[in-house]
């Protein structure tokens, strides 16, 4: 039933203001732009969410169906009633799928305040019309053209009244009337039938062809018959010189009424594609967490010492990027998403110093002294919120500057969202089952539709980063084989959905259910390796971390995969001397760790590089070579290839040479022999491994989609001061007279605001104040006072809902408010 004239909104503040605090709350919640800062009452509250800029993040979070629907408003006349929306909707025919979905539609539309008023008079905001309703520069998705009256608006009198004749219809006496009539015509289904059945047939097929869109055509100077018998009609209008158009009626006539070629108000299913059990694909993403694991430990250690240095615009070269692909044996897309990784889990940063370079962070190494699972747990987290996008490296900014690994310009806020939306598809199929990709990517499609085409012809951004996040689960063991695994699905649940298109980037999910899911399932680390005569150990399964950490630097990885190989080098048995350790110490860590007995020809080995090892003391003069043994200092004259590191003698037991100590070491060990390295005071440096950190350093923030979703109890405050805002807006005067407008304040003279003030303390009536505070902002308030004293008034203020005291001397002026 329709309401009574005086109910009925004539703006959108109006219809804000017969809201509840429900919806309006619900109006802040789903476009929270609206509410930072909050608005002073209903009216700016209407002003704002008004705005091109609003309406565009507004329109941005709708799914297809919905913004179908306000695409076909756009095109509908200005009031439209519902039944004139289903029409453009569904059809003459009708269409059931739409009749389910569209009072969602509008109820979603009418929500967030995109359109207002009630079924039998729906006003598309003005600035959505705008942008939405079709123009030569901005044509519809509709492939609808303007109107009849829009067409005709610059066409001579003499003309429309022509058109009208032509068409059957009697002459009028102006060309509004005669506009009208045309219209009235092309909008009546049976007329138009008739008409369109005298049409030539070559007139028919460029109806056809116009009909779905682009409207336009071109035409010349001089047209065919049957372009003649389309313009004289009205059938076709001309819009310029040697253009015309397919006047909206018409099209929408031959269309059967259809705004959209193809409504689609139901989402497309993800369908199942392939089906494992679920014991298999969490074994399978338990597989790859222990790898992705694995993978950020070898890259840290190998920048143990300091790794890359920062480039001066800030991330990681190319030829470093390569060199840490080669290291890791990846590709080098898949090397830039585990530096990142590690970036966003506060594992890597640089360390500030003047040539400044990356290196592990000390929360490095509290990260390595936790559970497997809980390591996995942080990167997850980490990855699930962050908004920096590793696949984008390699590309270009809109200032056509290269992207870096850790680098400027790789956020992209909406990739949390995303994640999150493309985990909850996963999540909405049964255990085990794994959806094809484009049945995700067709789905999120719909529920965030592109609107405006790539300019460099790319795929839109949210597909791209559905891409990588279906990839990039992959890697962490997120899913496995394509479906979300029982510890990825844990991971998404304790991080709460945040619907399409709204950004999940705050949720900060804790990952303690997903780690228990997963702690079982990963491998139980050995505390034992196989040595072998070929000077190798075998690792079959991975090793506790002490062990891990002494065979990495007595060995060197050959290979990996399932059983890690480890070969014995005199190298590497000279860096574990240098490390500290002795042949008696390396002998009974072998003996300890080895289920096989430790081999002769590696008990050799040990002995031979320790009896040789130290034997040389290289320092500082700039570099010097001291040893007891004067006849190793000959021999090392006498070598013509140690001629490179001109060293000459000082003493029986002392040569010195020009290079740094650094270098002196290195020739030595490739000649053979194995110097050690000592300090100012003569005593051995031991070299570990875990000398370079960065000071304390937190993880990089993400970056939010525009403001973050306000909580309950800021709505709840907000829609408050909006309420008593409002109040004091709109709170009608007692005292005759015209009341201020336009956000003018109350105006009296100092002795009848104090005579007011007092009055209303004995009264305890609320009155209607301007105020001006210490930083000259004025507002209108609705108070009531409780005390004047001393030059000041304390009172309730409505406005703030709190009682506050105001000095006199800054009220501008006081109005009583009406009894009513």
């Amino acid at each position: 039933m329709s309401p009574e004239a005086s109910s009925v909104p004539r703006s959108l503040a109006e219809a804000l203001r017969a809201r509840d605090d429900a919806s309006l709350a619900a109006l802040l919640r789903d476009r929270p732009d609206l509410v930072a800062p909050v608005p002073t009452d209903l009216t700016q509250l209407a002003t704002r969410a008004g705005t091109r800029a609003s309406v565009l993040r507004a329109l941005e979070h709708l799914d297809r169906f919905t913004l179908q629907t306000a695409q076909a408003l756009a095109v509908a006349p200005d009031p439209a009633t519902y039944d004139t929306l289903h029409e453009l909707l569904a059809g003459d025919d009708g269409d059931p799928a739409v009749d389910e979905a569209l009072p969602g539609a509008v109820a979603t539309l009418r929500r967030q305040a995109l359109i207002w008023g009630d079924d039998d008079r729906l006003h598309l905001v003005r600035t959505a019309r705008e942008l939405l309703a079709p123009s030569p520069q901005h044509p519809s998705p509709t492939g609808l053209g303007p109107t009849v009256r829009e067409a005709t608006s610059g066409m001579s009198p003499g003309r429309v009244q022509q058109i009208v004749n032509t068409a059957g219809l009697p002459s009028t006496h102006d060309p509004v009337s005669a506009v009208t009539a045309l219209t009235g015509l092309f909008a009546d289904r049976k007329r138009m039938d008739a008409l369109l059945a005298g049409a030539p047939e070559a007139a028919r097929e460029v109806l056809t062809r116009l009909m779905w869109g682009p409207p336009y055509g071109q035409v010349t100077a001089d047209p065919a018959t049957h372009l003649r018998w389309l313009l004289d009609r009205g059938l076709l209008l001309p819009t310029a010189p040697g253009t015309v158009v397919l006047p909206r009626e018409v099209a929408l006539h031959l269309r059967g009424g259809r705004a959209h070629r193809v409504p689609e108000p139901v989402p497309p299913a993800v369908e199942p594609a392939v089906a494992h059990a679920p014991q298999i694909v969490d074994a399978t993403g338990a597989g790859q967490a222990y790898t992705a694991l694995a993978t950020i430990e070898d890259l840290l250690k190998q920048w143990d010492q300091g790794g890359p240095a920062v480039l001066r615009a800030g991330g990681l070269s190319v030829r470093d990027l390569k060199r840490t692909a080669v290291a890791l044996d990846a590709p080098e897309p898949l090397a830039a998403f585990w530096i990142e990784l590690a970036y966003a889990a506060g594992l890597l940063a640089s360390d500030g110093a003047a040539d400044e370079r990356y290196a592990p962070t000390p929360a490095y190494d509290t990260w390595l002294e936790r559970p497997v699972a809980e390591r996995w747990g942080r990167l997850a987290a980490a990855w699930l919120a962050a908004t920096r996008t590793a696949g984008l490296i390699g590309g270009r900014d809109i200032k056509d500057r290269a992207l870096s690994t850790l680098g400027p310009g790789l956020d992209r806020s909406a990739a949390p969202e995303v994640r999150h939306r493309v985990l909850t598809l996963l999540a909405g199929l049964p255990a085990g089952v794994a959806p094809a990709p484009e049945a995700v990517l067709s789905r999120l499609t719909w529920e965030r539709p592109l609107r405006t085409p790539q300019r460099d012809g790319t795929e839109d951004l949210r597909i791209r980063l559905a891409r990588w996040a279906l990839s990039e689960a992959e890697l962490l063991g997120v899913t496995g084989r394509g479906a979300l695994s029982s510890h990825g699905r844990a991971l998404l649940g304790a991080a709460p959905d945040p619907g399409p298109g709204r950004d999940g980037s705050s949720a900060g999910p804790s990952t303690a259910t997903a780690v228990g899911l997963l702690a079982p399932l990963l491998p139980e680390p050995l505390d034992h390796v196989l040595l072998q005569a070929d000077l190798t150990a075998v690792a079959p399964g991975p090793l506790l971390r002490p062990l891990a950490e002494t065979l990495g630097v007595l060995a060197d990885v050959e290979s990996k995969g399932g059983a890690t190989v480890y070969r014995f080098t005199p190298a590497s048995v000279r860096r574990a001397l240098d490390a500290g350790q002795t042949a008696a110490d390396l002998h009974a860590f072998l003996a300890q760790h080895s289920r096989t007995p430790v081999p002769q020809p590696l008990t050799y080995l040990i002995d031979d590089v320790a009896r040789r090892h130290g034997h040389l003391r290289v320092g500082v003069a700039s570099a010097y070579v001291r040893c007891d043994d004067d006849a190793v200092l000959n021999e090392i004259i006498a070598d013509k290839r140690a001629a490179a590191l001109r060293l000459r003698r000082l003493a029986p037991t002392v040569l010195a040479a020009p290079c740094d100590p650094a270098t002196l070491l290195e020739g030595l060990r490739a000649l053979g022999y194995a110097p050690a390295a000592e300090s100012a005071q003569g005593d051995v440096l031991i070299v570990r491994s875990d000398t370079h950190r960065t000071p304390p350093r937190t993880a990089p923030e993400p970056v939010p989609e525009g403001p973050p979703p306000a909580d309950t109890v800021l709505l709840t405050a907000a829609v408050r001061a909006i309420r008593a805002g409002d109040l004091a807006a709109t709170a009608p005067l007692k005292a005759p007279g015209p009341a201020p407008t336009g956000g003018d304040l109350p105006r009296t003279s100092a002795a009848d605001t104090l005579a007011t003030m007092q009055a209303a303390v004995m009264t305890g009536e609320a009155v209607w104040i301007g105020y001006v505070n210490a930083d000259g902002a004025a507002s209108q308030r609705v108070v009531a006072p409780i005390r004047v004293e001393g030059g000041f008034v304390t009172a309730y203020d409505h406005t703030a809902d709190e009682v506050r005291t105001y000095p006199l001397h800054r009220i501008t002026g006081v109005a009583e408010l009406a009894e009513d």
